[in-house]
């Protein structure tokens, strides 16, 4: 008994940020210093400084309804906020070299990445950890298909394509 009671103990003290944090709509969690979600409320802004992210990446638009207020609420809580506003129908390769800019220059630190439902920030990410950090492929699109599967949108399947012979062609010349 004594034993059951400590596990539980153990279990409680290491769930209660990340079970939060599951109540965010399409959370996934890649490692303990990385996780990609869709849009947060504001209220749960607080769960994720809680759960000690020091930087959050949003690459959905800027919407009044949706995230008006929400760059202002991450600083409030000692955040870095980063916002790429990529464009759902066109994805762009410089949106790509900008995010990878900014998850470089903060490797050291605890990122969230976020758009409005997941998919874009599952993409980037995907790209992130296959084409820069050289994460193993599979993992990687494991951790993407929990949520959709790019290829089902033409332009995302093209644009992660690019992305990969571009990555492949500089990798080339190295």
């Amino acid at each position: 008994m004594i034993i059951l009671a400590y596990a539980l103990q153990v279990a409680t003290a290491v769930i209660p940020a990340d079970s939060a944090l599951q109540q965010i709509h399409n959370y996934v969690r890649i490692s303990e210093r990385l996780a990609t979600s869709g849009q947060m409320t504001y209220e749960q802004i607080e769960d994720i400084a809680n759960a000690g992210f020091e930087v959050v990446v949003n690459l959905a638009p800027a919407r009044e309804e949706r995230n008006g207020r929400e760059g202002f609420l991450m600083a409030e809580q000692g955040i870095t906020y980063v916002n790429i506003p990529v464009e759902w129908e066109e994805p762009k390769l410089r949106d790509l070299d900008m995010f990878f800019a900014v998850m470089n220059a903060n490797r050291d630190r605890k990122v969230y990445v976020h758009c409005f439902a997941n998919m874009r920030a599952s993409a980037f990410t995907y790209l992130y950890r296959t084409l820069d950090r050289g994460e193993d492929e599979s993992e990687a699109r494991e951790d993407m298909e929990v949520i959709w599967d790019p290829a089902s949108q033409p332009q995302w399947g093209e644009f992660i394509e690019a992305a990969r012979r571009r990555g492949a062609r500089r990798s080339q010349r190295k």
